[in-house]
């Protein structure tokens, strides 16, 4: 596995889950930060900063995003596979998602200095968003 970048993103996230055929506001996707909703027949979630958490369904709270800096070409293989055997070993959960150019990573808050261990011993080169060293 090659090398990753990773940065630890300033601020807290949420996890909500809505029902199927919920409706999100659409100044959801205005706030700052990563906006990702997913819908399957089973359910609606919702990933956002905390501040810009939308209420009214299940939300779990206290969680930091981290992101693997790309693009990334979609030939690349084990990306992810890698972040989370690192984790895993490490015993730390992981809420994962992808987009077009990359992949991010959530860890509960009280897990971050463990996933941060991890993902440096694992070879990857991990940055917080408040610093410049890895």
């Amino acid at each position: 596995m090659r090398r990753l970048v990773i940065d630890v993103v300033a601020g807290d996230y949420a996890v909500t889950r809505f029902d199927p055929g919920t409706a999100v506001a659409a100044d959801l996707f205005t706030a700052p930060g990563l906006v990702s909703v997913t819908s399957t027949p089973a359910e609606l979630s919702v990933v956002a900063p905390t501040s810009h958490a939308p209420g009214g369904g299940r939300t779990e709270l206290g969680w930091r995003l981290l992101t693997v800096r790309g693009p990334l070409e979609f030939t690349l293989t084990g990306i992810m596979a890698s972040l989370a055997g690192s984790l895993a070993a490490a015993g730390v959960s992981l809420f994962a998602l992808s987009t077009f150019d990359t992949d991010h990573i959530l860890v509960h808050d009280a897990d971050l200095t463990r996933a941060v261990t991890a993902l440096r011993e694992a070879g990857h080169e991990v940055h917080h968003a408040d610093d410049t060293t890895s």
